[in-house]
């Protein structure tokens, strides 16, 4: 079943325009989801909403949204004063401006979706607004409002649609400051950054997502199998942290661990062995002399 549009609008570029549709890129429906129950009766459990001063349930029609404005003091916001509110980005993704990829801070990339057009006669206008793209190499930047909130989206190509990302708004981002500033400055001896230089080479490799499996969600499978069949749950021993004493000997342990090329030597290891090449090439031009 196909999955259900989260909006459907037009993509503009200038006077350029064609009906879309968006589509959540991603799902979470896999995942291993627990129900509230309650243990004498097994039953499950339902969330009410009480009146914070009364106590009593407030049943989902007399619910209404409210803006606190002071302590204990809200703005009433009706169903109907939302729905009202109308702006361009309501149904229609216009494209603002065009930057190159790698002037989006990855910080900010957020949810992602698929944009497709909605109709024949769109296939032309986006077809162009697609092709336009992949030979200037940049991403659009646009707005649309979903869920009663205006999101900023990246769009680029992908296959035969368009992938489009939300992105964090500035004030979203929290400052990196105020978490790296007390990390003090060191500076990595020379034979260290080469070993540890040496160990990302061994382990370098190429990103497919084939490789990595939620190994909790696994794990959590296997442990409700087995509640299911009556059996114990599984168990597994607790990784035990690594006690590194001297950094420098752990580094030594990590290349001699993995595969691959002899480890570098380290700039004072070579100039070791050089200085005494040539103390003994000195000592036989004495001995030859004398």
């Amino acid at each position: 079943m196909a999955p259900r549009a989260n909006w459907k609008g037009y993509l503009k570029l200038s006077l350029v325009s064609c009906a879309v549709a968006l589509y959540p890129a991603t799902s979470s429906s896999e995942r291993v989801r627990f129900h509230t129950l309650n243990r004498e009766t097994g039953n499950r459990v339902k969330r009410q909403f009480i009146d914070a001063e009364t106590g009593e349930v407030v049943e989902s029609d007399e619910q209404v949204k409210g803006y606190e404005i002071g302590k204990g003091s809200f703005i009433v916001m009706e169903e109907e004063e939302l729905e009202a509110i109308r702006i361009e980005s309501t149904h229609t993704i216009d494209i603002e401006t065009f930057v190159d990829r790698g002037e989006v801070d990855e910080i900010y990339l957020d949810e992602s979706f698929y944009i497709v057009p909605n109709d024949e006669v769109a296939y032309e206008a986006f077809a162009v607004i697609r092709e336009a793209m992949k030979k200037t190499n940049m991403v659009g930047l646009g707005r649309v409002v979903m869920h009663r909130r205006e999101r900023l989206l990246m769009l680029q190509p992908r296959g035969k649609g368009l992938a489009a990302t939300a992105l964090r708004y500035k004030p979203e981002v929290r400052k990196e400051d105020a978490y790296f500033d007390e990390i003090p400055t060191v500076k990595v001896p020379t034979d260290m950054l080469q070993l540890a230089e040496h160990i990302l080479e061994q382990k370098k490799g190429h990103f497919d997502p084939d490789k990595f499996e939620d190994r909790y969600e696994d794990a959590l499978s296997t442990l409700i199998k087995a509640k299911r069949a009556g059996k114990e749950p599984p168990t597994s021993p607790s990784p035990k942290p690594s006690n590194v004493i001297n950094l420098m000997d752990a580094l030594r342990r990590s290349v001699k661990g993995g595969k691959g090329e002899a480890a570098p030597k380290s700039g004072r290891t070579t100039a070791k062995r050089a200085s005494a090449k040539k103390k003994t090439a000195k000592a036989k031009r004495l001995k030859k002399a004398g």
